[in-house]
C-alpha cells in the first residue's frame, strides 16, 4: 500500500491547521478569503469517489466539522465547499467562508487574481483560532 504525501503545490500554498479524523486540514495562504482545504489522507486519491464509502462518509463529517470551526471564526453569508482538482489531482476539499462584496464575489475564490500572503502574526492568530473552534466543537 502507499503512503500518503501530500502534493508539494498543497504544502506550498497553505498551512496545516488539524488533522482531523481523515483530513489534514490546511489553511490557504490568502489573506483575502478565510479559505481552508481538507486533504484526506489517502494515497493516490483524486476523486471523491475514489474513497470507500467508510471513508466517503466520514469526509462529510470533517467537512461538517470544518465549515462550523471556520464559520465561528469568519462569519460568513455563505459557506462554498467544492471538490475540483483540475490543477492538483491530489483529492482535496475547498471550504470557503465568503462574504457579499469580498474580493472575488460572486465568482469563485481560484485563480482570482494573485494571493495575499497572510503576516505571520495574522497566520499564526488565524490558525490558534481555528484549533480553538475545532476543540470546542
Amino acid at each position: 500500500m502507499a503512503e500518503f504525501t501530500l502534493d508539494a503545490r498543497l504544502a506550498a500554498d497553505s498551512v496545516p491547521v488539524i488533522d482531523l479524523p481523515l483530513c489534514s486540514v490546511r489553511l490557504m495562504n490568502d489573506a483575502r478569503f478565510a479559505w481552508l482545504l481538507l486533504v484526506p489522507r489517502r494515497a493516490g486519491m483524486s476523486e471523491l469517489h475514489d474513497l470507500d464509502e467508510a471513508d466517503q462518509e466520514q469526509l462529510w463529517r470533517d467537512i461538517r466539522s470544518t465549515t462550523q470551526a471556520l464559520r465561528a471564526v469568519a462569519p460568513c453569508d455563505k459557506l462554498n465547499i467544492g471538490a475540483l482538482g483540475n490543477i492538483v489531482r491530489q483529492l482535496h476539499v475547498h471550504v470557503v467562508a465568503r462574504m457579499v462584496g469580498d474580493a472575488a464575489w460572486p465568482g469563485p475564490v481560484w485563480g482570482h487574481e494573485q494571493p495575499s500572503p497572510h503576516g505571520t502574526v495574522e497566520i499564526e492568530r488565524t490558525i490558534a483560532s481555528l484549533r480553538q473552534a475545532f476543540r470546542s466543537l
